[in-house]
């Protein structure tokens, strides 16, 4: 079968059949366009000609541009695809005995405090337009939310009195998030005064547009890539980093690990515990840059260094 042909059909499937999400189809669709383009440039055309060497050198490839999560995932959208055909079609799976390891997880980035500041302070909050977005960013960060939780955001699961949001997270998991007091100002402001001016016909979203539509994750994304050049950041900031920085800022503030799970709704505490990482590298380069006797270290290795080049000259 035709390699097109055979994805078209995947397609179809993935999408009517196995309940992936939509962002994981999304995934999979970006994944095998490059694989499938990268079969077609070696000159094979056909599902059935695809051998397990093919899939390596692809892979190969990808680990010299990519990181290791992202060729996990890849792995992962080319090993489905195979085991389609192969269930459908009775073709071998050339995926069988290939095994892709991720590598030791990197640690989040995050902002500092006085970045969020400086992010959270740069827009005029007498424009409809910028204080949206302010909103959305502060949202996003003071409540620790994931972008699609905001945009999905609804004005009945807000509860300004009680200062908390319902949030429907992953696997449509309800949990309740507590709204701290500089989020509760700025969302008080959004629903009372400024949503009205952008409320052209009803809708129980809590963010929308001057257009009175939902706001995408894109527009979220695109906002953040643009305050970075604007404040001249020289981390790249991410709705996704906003988050990391929530759970960083918390641990660091002496929130407990069991709270901080919740309130991300993590189902695994493992995925939190990422966050006790970055807390230990905090303490330990603190400990390496203002540590008097670290300090007398570094002058005396300097100096046993340069007598050390002397003798060896």
């Amino acid at each position: 079968m035709e390699i097109d042909e055979a994805y078209s059909q995947y397609l179809v499937r993935i999408n009517v059949n196995q309940g992936y999400s939509k962002k994981t189809v999304e995934s999979y669709k970006e994944d095998l366009k490059q694989y499938f383009n990268y079969l077609k440039s070696i000159g094979i055309e056909m599902v059935e000609d695809i051998k397990s060497d093919n899939v390596r050198d692809f892979i190969n490839n990808q680990s010299e541009v990519k990181s290791s999560s992202s060729v996990v995932r890849m792995m992962a959208s080319i090993r489905s695809f195979h085991k389609d055909m192969s269930f459908m079609y009775d073709y071998l799976d050339p995926t069988i005995n290939i095994t892709v390891h991720k590598n030791v997880q990197s640690l989040p980035v995050y902002c500092t405090v006085d970045e969020i500041d400086m992010l959270m302070s740069s827009f005029n909050d007498d424009d409809p337009v910028q204080f949206l977005d302010h909103a959305i960013l502060e949202t996003i960060y003071g409540c620790g939310l994931r972008v699609s939780e905001v945009t999905s955001l609804t004005l009945n699961r807000l509860d300004l009195s009680n200062k908390t949001l319902r949030v429907l997270g992953k696997g449509d998991k309800e949990r309740i998030v507590p709204i701290p007091n500089g989020t509760l100002i700025v969302l008080y402001k959004w629903v009372n005064e400024d949503r009205n001016i952008f409320l052209h016909q009803k809708t129980n979203l809590l963010f929308i547009n001057k257009l009175g539509k939902k706001i995408t994750s894109k527009h979220v994304e695109v906002l953040l890539q643009r305050k970075c050049v604007e404040l001249n950041f020289k981390k790249h900031i991410t709705p996704h980093k906003l988050r990391h920085s929530y759970a960083t800022h918390m641990l660091q503030s002496g929130a407990d690990l069991r709270s901080i799970q919740e309130i991300l709704g993590h189902s695994n505490i493992q995925t939190t515990e990422i966050y006790t990482h970055v807390q230990n590298k905090h303490l330990f380069d603190s400990y390496q840059r203002f540590h008097p006797g670290n300090l007398d270290g570094d002058l005396h290795l300097e100096a046993l260094r340069n007598k050390k080049k002397r003798d060896d000259d």
